[in-house]
């Protein structure tokens, strides 16, 4: 399974890399550039053909790829130092175009990403979503941890719902993740539903390691299973879909939060009572056999039932409009986010490397496809976009080699008219390679320690 995930991983990552660099590619086309080569991920080429006066290639390492053009590396030799002498550079090479089309090729590839967000977005909202979700009502995480949080010193209480964060409504339990995951360390004033009784309450989310803001709440579910996988404890006693759990050794189960406590409890065994159809069974779980996660938590192998919300089918015009605020959304949400790297958290957590990332795109396939093809679709979709949309901006950062680093330098050369001195250059890009090492080793050093945990 591991190895599916990775490969559907790959072919989801190699088609938002393919769009990166066809913005380039088309906008070099468009300023009389010459491309020599466009490639699809690195490495030596197990796939080439040639067509005019470009090689069309497919990587050895189908991770990334580029858009060579011509001229486009001559920072480090002769032929810049000529160029900065005033020599002419041949004419359809990278450093012939001036400084603004220059701009216009790099910053074509993260405008490609943006748009090609936009468009999976469009067809998402056109085709309709499903969404597996919980309702508003809450349990305090204090009541199975031990530790107080951010929600019990704001005075929220099991049982409560969650009605607004802000003058945002919310109906959903993803909602209400959503809004506090993108608000840590600031105020947020909630509205409370308390048996009939309306509450104003401010709370401040805590920043996490993983770089979400959390006010230590779960979601309030039914304890009704949704889906049991195969050879774990919960198979091997025949549970199945749609029992619903009423005990867990002797005491009344109201919610699932109320499982995991009696899971977590000093007890050789769990002694769960439940109900099919109306008749009371009972299964008898060895803590022993229990499925252990990352954080050392037991695990029985079960998935509770969730609500699926399903938004409409939009028209095309409303579809795009969607698509356009969707989009919007999620780059202002993307940009937010950078600042939490710079605010002590654990970088190993925050930070996904590319061998992550493929695992998570081709997990969610898959995952998705237990819920059918069709659902599958909509989140790989969906994810594709979020990628698309985070390689936009993170290639627009003023770092030295990413497109935003190169937009800073071509700046500095239109606005003095004259091409920076190679010293320079080299100073600037050295730079920006120790940088852009250093985060692959920590995002290499995280995804090791994400695949080690699971």
């Amino acid at each position: 399974m591991v190895f599916v995930n990775i490969l559907l991983g790959l072919l989801g990552l190699g088609i938002v890399v393919f769009f990166h660099e066809l913005g380039h590619f088309l906008a070099a086309r468009f300023v009389k550039i010459n491309v020599e080569a466009f490639s699809i991920g690195w490495g030596k080429p197990i796939l080439k053909k040639k067509i005019g006066n470009c090689e069309y290639r497919l990587g050895m390492f189908p991770l990334g790829g580029y858009c060579k053009m011509q001229g486009d590396s001559d920072y480090n030799n002769e032929a810049y130092q000529k160029l900065a002498q005033g020599i002419k550079p041949e004419e359809g090479s990278y450093h012939a175009a001036s400084p603004g089309a220059r701009i216009l090729v790099c910053f074509a590839g993260p405008l490609f990403n943006l748009l090609f967000a936009f468009v999976l977005l469009s067809i998402l909202w056109g085709m309709g979503m499903e969404i597996n979700t919980f309702e508003n009502k809450i349990v305090l995480a204090s009541e199975i941890t031990g530790q107080m949080g951010p929600a019990d010193y704001a005075g929220l209480q099991t049982g409560d719902r969650i009605i607004k964060v802000g003058k945002k409504e919310i109906n959903y339990f993803h909602e209400l993740r959503e809004n506090i995951a993108v608000n840590a360390d600031k105020r947020l004033f909630l509205t409370v539903d308390r048996n009939g009784q309306i509450l104003e309450l401010d709370i401040i989310p805590s920043l996490e390691n993983d770089g979400r803001g959390m006010i230590g709440i779960y979601p309030w579910n039914k304890p009704v299973v949704g889906s049991v996988t195969e050879n774990t404890p919960a198979s091997r006693e025949g549970l199945r879909e749609g029992d619903i759990f009423l005990t867990a050794n002797g005491h009344e189960l109201k919610n699932t939060m109320d499982i995991t406590k009696a899971m977590s409890e000093d007890s050789q065994s769990l002694i769960i009572e439940y109900s099919r159809g109306g008749e009371k069974k009972t299964a008898v779980f060895n803590k022993e056999d229990f499925i252990k996660d990352e954080n050392n938590k037991g695990d029985i192998g079960l998935v509770w039932e969730s609500l699926i919300y399903k938004t409409p089918r939009y028209s095309i015009p409303a579809a795009i409009v969607k698509g356009v605020q969707e989009s919007y959304k999620t780059l202002t949400i993307t940009i937010t986010s950078l600042r939490l790297l710079f605010m002590g958290i654990d970088l190993t957590k925050a930070v996904s490397g590319p061998v992550r990332i493929t695992y998570m795109m081709g997990e969610m396939a898959t995952a998705g496809m237990e819920h059918g093809a069709g659902t599958a679709f909509r989140m790989v979709i969906n994810f594709l976009a979020l990628i698309s949309i985070a390689l936009c901006v993170m290639n627009l950062l003023p770092l030295p080699i990413l497109d935003g680093g190169m937009i800073i330098l071509f700046l500095v050369e239109m606005i003095s008219k004259k091409p920076i001195p190679p010293k320079a250059v080299t100073v600037f890009q050295t730079c920006g390679m120790v940088i852009i090492f250093g985060l692959m080793i920590l995002a290499l050093f995280g995804d090791i320690m994400f695949f080690a945990a699971k």
